[in-house]
């Protein structure tokens, strides 16, 4: 079992900047692609980005050239840094790990950090 915890969310104003973390942790071998993922009330849960071990990244339109997304290995750890924030980029954000194991991969997700735009 991989266990991801969240930190970072809040609430800012619009045009404002937030930075999330996420941190792996329990059977974490064989992780590999890493992401952020959000849902809003009423709306099914999206993509927001994802980064490979390798580091190659894939963003949501709504939110590329806006945000980035690292990753630290070692660490195991995960980061999203959303800036010009708008209202429409509230929700719960979920971090995610996909982990391949006996030939099939499992994706784990954290428990969620609400995350509001608002002034």
């Amino acid at each position: 079992q991989v266990q991801l915890v969240e930190s970072g969310g809040g609430l800012v104003q619009p045009g404002g900047s937030l930075r999330l973390s996420c941190a792996a942790s329990g059977s974490i071998f064989s992780i590999n692609t890493m992401g952020w993922y959000r849902q809003a009330p009423g709306k099914q849960r999206e993509l927001v980005a994802t980064i490979t071990t390798g580091g190659a990244t894939n963003y949501a339109d709504s939110v590329k050239g806006r945000s980035t997304i690292s990753r630290d290995n070692a660490k195991n750890t995960v980061n999203l840094q959303m800036n010009s924030l708008k209202p429409e980029d509230t929700a719960v954000y979920y971090c995610s790990a996909d982990q391949a194991r006996n030939r099939n991969i499992y994706r784990y997700w954290g428990q969620g950090t609400q995350v509001t735009v608002s002034s």
